[in-house]
């Protein structure tokens, strides 16, 4: 299961394994390199500084962003009208339990002992919806049952996706929330909702939670199932907990697990995502800026990106700790419709206008992936029509630290910026990362697509990289300290290797032999 521990690294690695140790720094400036010579060490100073104010960051999250206290009133949906059948659409009834509880002055709107099915419900402020555990939520399979809620704020969310539906809607309420040990089924399969895949608008297939502009958001222990679409998407909300939640989405296309856009002051733990597309990813198209964010303790598994920052960079992303998770493709005991490695373990871009900064990443296993690392700054440039077009963006000052991983294949890990817009300042200190190799030809820096204004995900750029541990593009001041690769195959590939606009590339270990070379 999703909690378990994963593969132990190296358990079935080959004697003919390749492992190549890289101890490798890489210094923009004279006065670093002077300092690189004189003993100094690998770590830059700023890593330090960076570190400790996360930590503080977090300790504060810790203690500022907790569940609202709920009042005590309880208001049963079955004394509305609610019928537990599995059948009965009952909106309406659970709709007038949730508008008297917050006329009352709040409570907890319980959906117990059932199978209550409903199309789109509004929640209000000081309203809990609790499914407890001998109940399920389903969503109606009639896509009439989901009028449309149009954002009050347009933002890129509309403009460009186009999405006003969804099964739970909430819009600048405060003290909101879903808890309980039950099961919400959006039922959202390709057979309810037919589409196809996109990466813009998706008419007729509903979100399953939507919150806008809201404050004081808990999601606690319940379990989410098969959306029509995204999961969960929070935009422009303040103080959100989700802790304690499961999210297996694999119904339907565009099945992300959790979306975060431009929301202040959040903490994700405890929390374990199955999806078939990106599994817990943060966005920008809110206009407003990711910032004090704590992500520990869970588990995100796709099969497109498992973490990641974008492709909607609008908005800037900072300040934020990422902790003690497992990330990747979903392991043989997960579900997949369309079982594959993810795509990247890990994506922070910025390509259009935003800026991301000051992360930390620590304590982290990635398996089950092409890419398990992959930085990009480009310069898309989208917003809501009639408004002015961005500069590009920068990616720059985050922190890689004790990053393991096994059984990941043969593309590489790869940052690539523009001319103008390098990658800067990135750390990586006790990273070790196996991948497969076996890749038997090399790939001219040339032949990779520029990453300007294409579609920013990592298998946009093509099947392997120009070396298979990490490719450079465009990236500055890129330290290394205690980073391994080890491909399970020989590959003709160098292990890392610096591309055009690299500020000192770094030499490649002299141990690493072409194919046909190996003993």
């Amino acid at each position: 299961m999703m909690r378990e521990v994963l593969n132990n690294l190296g358990a079935c690695r080959t004697l003919a394994a390749v492992i190549v140790i890289l101890v490798l720094r890489i210094f923009a400036h004279a006065q670093t390199d002077e300092n690189a010579e004189a003993g100094q060490a690998r770590t830059p100073a700023w890593t330090v500084a960076l570190t400790q104010d996360l930590k503080q960051m977090a300790e504060e999250l810790n203690r500022t962003v907790k569940p609202w206290k709920v009042p005590d009133c309880v208001f049963r949906v079955t004394d509305f009208g609610a019928v537990g059948d599995g059948v009965t659409v009952n909106t309406r009834a659970i709709q007038k339990a949730i508008d008297t509880c917050s006329d009352a002055g709040g409570g907890v709107v319980l959906v117990a002992d059932g199978r209550f099915v409903t199309g789109t419900i509004n929640l209000l402020s000081r309203v809990m919806l609790e499914i407890a555990d001998d109940a399920v939520l389903l969503g109606s399979v009639d896509i009439k049952d989901y009028p449309d809620r149009v954002a009050k704020r347009r933002t890129v969310m509309d403009s460009h996706m186009s999405m006003n539906q969804s099964l739970i809607f909430a819009e600048g309420v405060e003290q909101i929330g879903i808890r309980g040990r039950g099961l919400i089924d959006l039922r959202g399969t390709h057979e309810n909702f037919p589409g196809k895949q996109t990466v813009g608008p998706t008419p007729g297939r509903p979100f399953g939670i939507r919150v806008l502009d809201c404050k004081q958001v808990v999601i606690q222990n319940i379990t989410l199932r098969d959306a029509a679409c995204w999961m969960q998407n929070y935009l422009n909300c303040e103080n959100v907990l989700i802790d304690g939640v499961t999210v297996d989405n694999h119904a339907n296309w565009n099945n992300d697990g959790l979306d975060i856009d431009g929301c202040r002051n959040v903490i994700v733990r405890n929390t374990y995502i199955n999806a078939e597309d990106d599994a817990l990813c943060f966005k920008g198209a809110s206009l407003r800026p990711t910032e004090n964010v704590l992500v520990e303790n869970s588990a995100f598994y796709s099969t497109c990106n498992a973490l990641k920052f974008g492709t909607d960079s609008q908005g800037d992303f900072r300040r934020v700790l990422i902790r003690d998770v497992k990330l990747g493709g979903p392991p043989k005991d997960l579900r997949a419709i369309r079982r594959r490695p993810a795509s990247s373990g890990i994506s922070f871009m910025s390509v259009d206008g935003g800026i991301v900064e000051n992360i930390l990443v620590e304590r982290v296993t990635i398996d089950r992936t092409h890419s398990p690392l992959f930085l990009c700054a480009g310069d898309r440039g989208r917003v809501v029509p009639g408004m002015p077009r961005p500069a590009p963006g920068y990616v720059r000052r985050i922190v890689f630290k004790d990053i393991v991983g096994s059984d990941n294949a043969s593309r590489g890990s790869f940052f690539t910026g523009i001319e103008e817009r390098p990658i800067q300042d990135i750390s990586l200190s006790d990273v070790r990362l196996g991948v497969a190799g076996g890749i038997r030809q090399t790939r001219d820096v040339d032949d990779v697509p520029k990453s300007r204004s294409r579609y920013p995900d990592a298998q946009s750029f093509g099947k392997f990289m120009p070396a298979y541990g990490l490719w450079l593009r465009h990236a500055e001041r890129i330290t290394m300290d205690n980073v391994s690769f080890e491909n399970a195959l020989p590959d003709a590939r160098p292990a890392v290797l610096g591309g055009p606009g690299t500020v000192s590339p770094p030499t490649l270990p002299a141990h690493n032999q072409p194919i046909g070379e190996q003993q």
